[in-house]
């Protein structure tokens, strides 16, 4: 805590100055007491004294005075504000290893709940986008504070073959220069709300809802100065589909100033079962590629996760939400302060006729 006004602290001698005074008024009295020669008597006529409680809403008010007197030096803090110009990009995993049942009860279903409580937590004004992510990514959401507009998108998410993690860090990126350079789309869902499967065509995307293009076609070179964005990936595997390594959409993303948070949902024992090329049912291992995630994280200024369980990842994206839809501002305090010095004399003056009958 700091003070803008420190000099006015002084304020605080009055406390034991009071404090004094106010010892030196009951010793006073006691001797005045003592004045009466048949003390039998005077306990007899005297009414019993309170004991501690008559000291209390005088200290309560001594606390006011203090509490009055840090508030006149006009202390500030450094306290969790929302972010009035913010951009989250949601980057899901929606590959066939999805259905792994490892984290109930599916991975898929868990990272949808997740996510729609980690929108619904974060203030009015941050806008999400959301990129899901199979064999090709598919912008689901461009940037928006339309929250029905994402949690209908996040809904309509379902598993899909490969996982293109390379390709959806550059769409997500893309999103992140359009935002950037202002122009953040319409408050509406971008292209559809379902994510096609291999081989089906891509919904159209036309106008506000195309994507931009990526470095190399035209799009212009992006800085990392501009509103606030930052992404989150989720994926549950390694890269396998695409034409983008997820390390060069990383080092992309770190000349952008975009930082990626990484998470790795599902545990080594995850499994799913497909069919092979005979029609026979075949058991695959689906672990998480965590070190790829990390290097992500690493090279972007993100942070890394692990989700093992649902609970964890709900955890995990508490966290985030702390990260990306909030910021430490230092502000002046000082009806803080105020309203507690009003509160206490309130208190003291609330016991004083509690146990006396009157006001001190």
């Amino acid at each position: 805590m700091t003070f803008l006004a420190p000099a006015l602290l002084l304020g605080l001698l009055l406390v034991p100055l009071l404090a004094a005074l106010y010892v030196w008024a009951q010793r006073r009295r006691s001797r005045y007491a003592v004045r009466f020669t048949n003390l039998d008597l005077l306990a007899n006529i005297a009414p019993r004294r309170p004991g501690w409680r008559r000291h209390v809403p005088v200290a309560l008010y001594l606390l006011a005075v203090a509490t009055l007197a840090v508030g006149l030096a006009r202390p500030t803090m450094v306290v969790p504000t929302p972010r009035d110009d913010a951009t989250v990009i949601l980057a899901i995993d929606v590959s066939g290893s999805m259905k792994a049942e490892d984290v109930a009860p599916t991975r898929l279903a868990a990272a949808r709940a997740a996510a729609q409580d980690f929108v619904d937590g974060l203030p009015a004004s941050v806008r999400v986008g959301v990129v899901a992510f199979a064999t090709r990514p598919v912008t689901l959401v461009t940037p928006t504070t339309d929250r029905a507009a994402v949690r209908t998108a996040l809904d309509g998410l379902r598993p899909r073959d490969g996982t293109a993690m390379g390709d959806a860090l550059m769409q997500v990126l893309d999103l992140a220069e359009a935002v950037r350079a202002g122009d953040r789309g319409p408050s509406t869902a971008g292209v559809g709300d379902t994510v096609p499967g291999d081989g089906a065509p891509a919904p159209p995307a036309s106008g506000d809802n195309a994507p931009a293009a990526s470095p190399g076609a035209g799009a212009p070179a992006a800085t990392g100065s501009g509103p606030f964005v930052a992404a989150i990936l989720l994926s549950d595997g390694a890269n396998s589909a695409g034409a983008t390594a997820p390390l060069d959409a990383a080092q992309r993303a770190a000349s952008l100033g975009v930082p990626i948070h990484t998470i790795a949902l599902g545990t080594a024992a995850g499994t799913v079962e497909v069919t092979d090329e005979n029609g026979m049912p075949v058991t695959l291992d689906v672990p998480p590629d965590t070190a790829t995630l990390q290097q992500i994280a690493d090279t972007t200024g993100g942070t890394a996760f692990d989700a093992p369980t649902a609970d964890e990842l709900k955890v995990v994206y508490d966290d985030l939400e702390s990260r990306v839809g909030w910021t430490n501002e230092e502000q002046e305090v000082t009806w803080l302060f105020a309203a507690a010095a009003l509160l206490t004399v309130v208190v003291a003056a609330g016991l004083s006729v509690l146990w006396f009958g009157r006001l001190p």
